[in-house]
């Protein structure tokens, strides 16, 4: 819940946010360790992926506030750094392209050039299907003729 405020003092305005404390989520690191799931640490990632992209914000907080809530209702209390690793990517393919290579590139851990390439091919054939021969000339030429 969002609230406008005003300092009794000073008159400044500001806004506080309200929300429900549910309790916490667990993550399993692949070092063994388990720590509290910290949404900002997630949301710092994705805007690392994002950084000089057209990616608002808010859509990225929405994106947290989404993984958050798919891990709650599939695990409730522990969840693998894979799990989340995975949701974001889910999430990013649809925002970005280029985020998405950015964060799959630092969250899988590229060793060669070969597996970059394999994962730009998988996501290449996932968003753009091949078409038949002669359908891009066609909408070109419906394009140009201002018919589309």
């Amino acid at each position: 819940m969002r609230r406008r405020r005003e300092c009794l003092v000073c008159g400044f305005r500001y806004t506080t946010y309200e929300r429900v404390e549910l309790p916490a989520l667990v993550v399993d690191k692949h070092t063994g360790e388990q720590e509290a799931f910290n949404r900002s640490k997630l949301l710092s990632g994705l805007s690392r992926a994002c950084n000089k992209r057209d990616v608002p914000l808010e859509r990225l907080e929405a994106l947290v506030i989404e993984i958050e809530t798919t891990l709650r209702k599939r695990h409730g209390r522990s969840v693998s750094s894979d799990e989340i690793g995975e949701l974001a990517l889910e999430g990013l393919l649809p925002l970005d392209h280029v985020a998405y290579v950015r964060f799959a590139s630092v969250y899988r851990a590229f060793d060669n050039i070969d597996e970059f390439q394999q994962e730009l091919d998988r996501i290449t054939a996932t968003v753009c299907p091949v078409r038949r021969p002669g359908e891009a000339g066609a909408e070109r030429q419906l394009a140009s003729a201002g018919r589309t």
